[in-house]
């Protein structure tokens, strides 16, 4: 069997209930997914749980996925999703074991600095991939296969396959380097092949194997409860609609039968009333863009693990949460509608494209990215003693982020100096390209004088950064009318 397809192996099972052929496919993809799942929840227990859910699910959907799925890249999502579940349901003790469990595995390997900062950011940032750019990082990089390889598995040109994997790395890229993680597509590509998938315990492979090809039936109730999680959530993906609050989907809760429609009279508009993205997680699974509240003062939006949401913003904004950009870094050649909005997205994944399919339905815009050289402000740093710029002391869970336009004023706890660069683009209005070398995260009061030269001598002297002219070539987010 060791020559057979994955594909052939995977039919084996499924026409001819060959427990052999799931044994191999077992034993090939084993440590693809335990790493993706022990990756995401720093819990070997866990990460054995969520690996033994994923093969019972492939045996339960074996004979429904089609001939040109590429396995490797199915199992690895499935495992992002299994582990999304696990953690949406045990949130709370799996932040208070990743520490301990950091500093006692016996068998880690230890990382390199990038991918210390990558790693607990990386399933996150795959999600954000499409399947085809998904499936080919995993093969080229967590499956150590070479470009003919990808391009033979995926059914394309080698060329193809090559840009395919570069377009993937981009992403990657510019979502690491929102979050604070600067470094290059090389370096990346490196991290990930080095680091992303290690051996399984020698003896999940043959437990998992007699669970899975069993389909379940013997498998306990948390890993039954997990599994059910899962498939919720791959059933949501997969559909790739908003599943709003008047929808007449039964749940089953014990033995009390009740409808999101009835859970819906009662809270689906509780995230209206003060902005608080904990309520992400309180309100049915929706994607609205609506009219904001007339009677609220002030505006705010942001996002996070659970989704997004934002009160009594402009469109512009909608549009930059949406698709993770600055004011600085977007070109408008369409009109935005003028008002307020509020705006919802907290979809079990992928909440930043459920709402950018809103905002082409509600606004009629989309927006893609192109390079285009252009004037520059470059970030460096002039006196590294300056009493502004304090690393935090705060723990990993406290961070806090206020921008004000009007005023040009900044204050955060425990950011990244990224999220200060993207202040700056905001309120000046041009790209802002950080060569400060900083990769703490820090406490900061910047507090501006409603100019934009004023704030620059301010942050020079509270916080010894200094903007320089310069120009290079800058990735910008095309906003345009939808076709």
């Amino acid at each position: 069997m060791h020559d057979a397809t994955d594909m052939d192996l995977l039919r084996q099972y499924a026409d001819g209930h060959s427990d052999a052929a799931f044994a191999a496919l077992v034993s090939r993809h084993l440590d693809l997914v335990y790493s993706a799942a022990l990756r995401k929840t720093a819990n070997p227990h866990a990460a054995e749980e969520i690996t033994q859910a994923v093969f019972i699910i492939l045996a339960q959907k074996a004979g429904r996925i089609v001939d040109k799925t590429i396995l490797p890249g199915w199992l690895y999502q499935t495992a992002r999703l299994t582990a999304s579940s696990f953690l949406r349901r045990e949130t709370r003790r799996v932040r208070r074991e990743q520490e301990a469990y950091m500093q006692t595995e016996p068998h880690a390997v230890a990382p390199d600095e990038t991918w210390e900062r990558l790693a607990p950011l990386l399933e996150d940032a795959m999600g954000q991939l499409g399947d085809q750019d998904r499936a080919a990082v995993v093969l080229r990089f967590f499956g150590g296969k070479s470009f003919a390889e990808v391009a033979a598995t995926a059914g394309v040109s080698e060329n193809a396959a090559k840009k395919r994997v570069g377009h993937a790395l981009e992403k990657l890229h510019r979502y690491f380097s929102r979050r604070g993680v600067s470094s290059t597509t090389a370096i990346i590509a490196g991290a990930i092949s080095a680091n992303s998938v290690h051996a399984a315990p020698a003896a999940l492979a043959k437990a998992v194997t007699a669970v899975a090809v069993a389909k379940g039936a013997a498998a306990s109730g948390s890993t039954l409860t997990l599994i059910k999680g899962a498939l919720k959530i791959m059933a949501w993906t997969k559909a790739k609609t908003a599943i709003v609050a008047g929808a007449s989907v039964l749940l089953a809760v014990g033995t009390t039968t009740m409808t999101i429609k009835e859970i819906a009279a009662h809270r689906s508009e509780v995230w209206r009333e003060k902005y608080d993205l904990s309520v992400l997680d309180r309100v049915p699974q929706q994607v609205k863009i609506l009219p904001a509240v007339p009677s609220r003062r002030g505006s705010t939006w942001g996002g996070g693990s659970r989704g997004m949401m934002g009160l009594g913003i402009k469109a512009v904004d909608v549009v930059q949460c949406a698709y993770d950009g600055t004011l600085g870094r977007m070109i408008f050649s369409a009109p935005l509608p003028d008002g307020n909005y509020d705006f919802i997205s907290n979809p079990p994944e992928g909440a930043g494209n459920a709402l950018q399919q809103e905002i082409k339905k509600k606004f009629g815009l989309v927006a893609r990215r192109e390079l285009i050289e252009t004037n520059v402000l470059v970030l460096t740093v002039r006196n590294r003693n300056a009493a502004g710029l304090r690393p935090s002391s705060a723990l990993a869970s406290e961070t806090v982020a206020n921008r004000d336009r009007g005023s040009g004023s900044y204050q955060c706890k425990n950011q990244p100096i990224s999220n200060l660069v993207g202040f700056l683009e905001d309120y000046l209005g041009i790209p802002v390209v950080d060569q400060t070398g900083l990769t703490d995260s820090y406490d900061i009061v910047l507090i501006g004088d409603r100019t934009p030269e004023g704030l620059k001598r301010v942050m020079l002297k509270e916080l010894g950064l200094e903007l320089v002219p310069g120009r290079e070539p800058i990735e910008f987010l095309m906003v345009e009318t939808a076709k």
